[in-house]
C-alpha cells in the first residue's frame, strides 16, 4: 500500500517536531505509507527552496505558482510560470485562485488577473493546475469556464457539492485534506460521499490543517494516511483500496 501527499509544503514544516531533519520526516511519513509528496510553491521568492527538495529526493515533486493571498511578491507573467515549469521535476502549476477571505472581493481584480495568468500557463504547459479557493466559490469556476482551463485539482477543498460538481464537470479532481476529520465537517463529509472515487486525491497541506487524531499539533505530510482512513470510512472501502485508488489519480492527473 502507497500513499501519496498530492499537497503539502514541506519547506515550510517544522522539522523540529519530526526528527529534526527532511530525511526523518520523510521516514516518518513511510511508517504511515505515505511515500511521495507534491511540494507546492506558493511564492517565487521561495520557489528554489521548493525545486531544490524535488532535485534532491525522487520521492518529491514540485510546482510552481504564486498564491493568491501572496502580496509582497513577484508577480509573474505567463512566460515566466512557463519557463520556471520547464523542469520535469516540476508537475504542476500554482498554487493559484481566488480567495476573498483574506482579500476583499472589490479590490482584487489584480488575483483573478494573477489566476487567469496561472489558468494560461497550465494550459500552455500541459501540466495541471492546483487551485486554491476560498469565499470565492462562484468567480473561481468562472473563470475556469471563461478560460477553458483544461486541467487540475481542487486542493484542500471545503466548498458544496454544486462547487465540486461544476469542477468534475471541468474535468477537474477533489482533493480532501484533514478538514474532513474535523468534529464540525459534515457538510463536507457528505460531499465527499458524493464525489466519485476516480477523482478524489488526498492531501495534508501541512504544516496546516492537522488532521484528528492530532489536532493542535504540527502536521506532517506523514498524516495524509488520517484523510486516506476517513475517505475510506465514509465511502465503506478498506483503507488499502482507498490508497490504491488515490495513488492512482495522482499518477494519472500529474505523471500520466
Amino acid at each position: 500500500m502507497k500513499v501519496i501527499d498530492s499537497h503539502c509544503h514541506l519547506d515550510r514544516v517544522d522539522l523540529s517536531a519530526f526528527g529534526g531533519s527532511i530525511e526523518r520526516l520523510l521516514a516518518h511519513a513511510k511508517t504511515l505509507s505515505v511515500e511521495e509528496f507534491l511540494c507546492v510553491c506558493v511564492d517565487l521568492e521561495h520557489f528554489d527552496n521548493v525545486l531544490y527538495l524535488a532535485k534532491k529526493y525522487p520521492q518529491i515533486y514540485a510546482s510552481v505558482g504564486v498564491h493568491p493571498c501572496d502580496l509582497d511578491g513577484k508577480d509573474p507573467t505567463v512566460e515566466e510560470l512557463l519557463a520556471l515549469a520547464d523542469d520535469d521535476n516540476v508537475i504542476a502549476i500554482g498554487e493559484t485562485g481566488l480567495d476573498y477571505f483574506h482579500i476583499e472581493k472589490d479590490t482584487a481584480d489584480w488575483q483573478r488577473e494573477r489566476f487567469r495568468r496561472h489558468i494560461a500557463a497550465s494550459n500552455q504547459s500541459g501540466k495541471p493546475m492546483i487551485v486554491h479557493t476560498r469565499n470565492a466559490r462562484f468567480d473561481t469556476i468562472a473563470i475556469m469556464q471563461e478560460e477553458r482551463a483544461e486541467k487540475g485539482v481542487m486542493h484542500c477543498f471545503s466548498e458544496d457539492w454544486a462547487t465540486a460538481k461544476a469542477a468534475l464537470d471541468l474535468g477537474f479532481y477533489i482533493s480532501f485534506s484533514g478538514i474532513i476529520t474535523f468534529k464540525n465537517a459534515n457538510e463536507l463529509r457528505e460531499v465527499v460521499k458524493k464525489v466519485p472515487l476516480d477523482r478524489i486525491l488526498v492531501e495534508t497541506d501541512s504544516p496546516y490543517l492537522t488532521p484528528a487524531p492530532y489536532r493542535g499539533k504540527p502536521n506532517s505530510p506523514a498524516y495524509t494516511y488520517y484523510v486516506v482512513e476517513k475517505i475510506a470510512n465514509i465511502h465503506t472501502q478498506s483503507i488499502k483500496t482507498i490508497a490504491n485508488i488515490t495513488t492512482n489519480n495522482f499518477k494519472q492527473l500529474f505523471l500520466a
